[in-house]
């Protein structure tokens, strides 16, 4: 069992994401994280996955999404070269003084950005693997962390894949 990242092209339909999400839920998969946008197709959205379970469960998962009728294209990412990123927003308690230097500290070793301030806290924006944003959120919970939102994994394979003619 290994979280597997799946890259689901469909199109820009109402009730695609609930058919999708579906058929997770009936097979009985949870799903770790979600994202959906648009992407470089007109009319298309891409759905990024982030689902535990072995390789022959995820296959299986894989063919049934491809029978659903707005679904384009599935991808595994997961045993593939990739770059996967994640945004996550933390509103921090940061009282003037030493633990808001040390907050300050911490985000520009995790090179976060401070993207609001107020008299007795800050928000900190932070992108990068999951990793790196659990890193710096176990760090800053000593501080007390009021309020923590994350997008969810998104990802896209590395270089060309080849005759695609630079695609």
């Amino acid at each position: 069992m290994k979280p597997h990242t799946l890259s689901i092209l469909v199109e820009n339909k109402a009730g695609v994401l609930s058919r999708v999400t579906g058929l997770f839920s009936r097979r009985g998969f949870n799903i770790e994280s979600l994202a959906v946008g648009p992407c470089e197709e007109p009319g298309m959205s891409r759905i990024t996955i982030v689902a535990i379970g072995d390789d022959n469960k995820v296959e299986q998962i894989m063919k049934q999404l491809n029978k659903l009728i707005d679904v384009i294209k599935v991808s595994d990412l997961t045993d593939n070269p990739r770059v996967e990123r994640e945004l996550a927003l933390i509103k921090v308690t940061a009282e003037l003084g030493t633990s808001r230097a040390e907050i300050m500290q911490i985000a520009e070793i995790f090179r976060a950005q401070i993207v609001d301030v107020s008299p007795k806290s800050l928000i900190l924006q932070v992108i990068g693997d999951t990793d790196k944003i659990e890193a710096m959120v176990t760090l800053l919970r000593q501080y007390g962390v009021k309020e923590f939102v994350r997008t969810g994994t998104i990802g896209i394979l590395r270089g060309m894949k080849p005759g695609t003619g630079g695609k």
